[in-house]
């Protein structure tokens, strides 16, 4: 109970809102969504926001529904939907700007600026990001890769308690190239 408190309240010392206020404002989202720490739901406008099923938002992932680059100056603020499809992933440090649509079945890559919409079934990334591949053929990239590289069951993960000599077994395979971890 006390560790919730504390992560109240280092919410909102960073300035997040949590997805249950956000939602009670008008956002609008789907089953299985998985904000990561640090990400910020434009709390101003999340009404224009529509996130789908099995979205992950890794950490400090922003989302922006409104641009107030024009408001010194004509006394007005953009805003625009944004739409986040079925099963997307969005990296961290990435942003999403007014007036994006994101497809279903799509990855974007960590550190994006997203300003213009990303079609179903592919990989975009960059600033601003562009579709680099489709899904399929990154997948298909990664699973030959898993073939030939190192892959770890969740043993091999904090939450189940890996140990400091399997951290050093990781550390050496992974030398040379990445990995994979359950």
């Amino acid at each position: 109970m006390i560790y919730k408190f504390l992560q109240k309240c280092i919410r909102l010392l960073r300035g997040e809102v949590s997805t249950s206020k956000l939602i009670e404002r008008g956002l609008k989202v789907g089953k299985n969504f998985n904000p990561q720490c640090g990400c910020i739901i434009d709390s101003a406008h999340c009404w224009l926001i529509n996130i789908g099923d099995n979205v992950t938002l890794a950490p400090r992932v922003y989302i922006l529904a409104h641009d107030a680059s024009t408001k010194m100056h004509l006394g007005y603020t953009k805003i625009g939907r944004v739409n986040i499809g079925n099963k997307v992933f969005i990296g961290a440090n990435t942003t999403i700007l007014p007036n994006v649509s994101i497809g279903n079945n799509v990855i974007i890559g960590s550190g994006s600026i997203v300003s213009h919409d990303v079609p179903d079934n592919c990989v975009a990334a960059g600033n601003p990001a562009k579709v680099i591949c489709t899904l399929d053929a990154y997948l298909n990239k990664n699973r030959i890769l898993m073939e030939k590289r190192p892959v770890y069951n969740e043993q091999w993960t904090m939450r189940k308690g890996i140990s400091d000599e399997m951290k050093d077994k990781m550390i050496q395979k992974l030398q040379d190239g990445i990995g994979y971890v359950d």
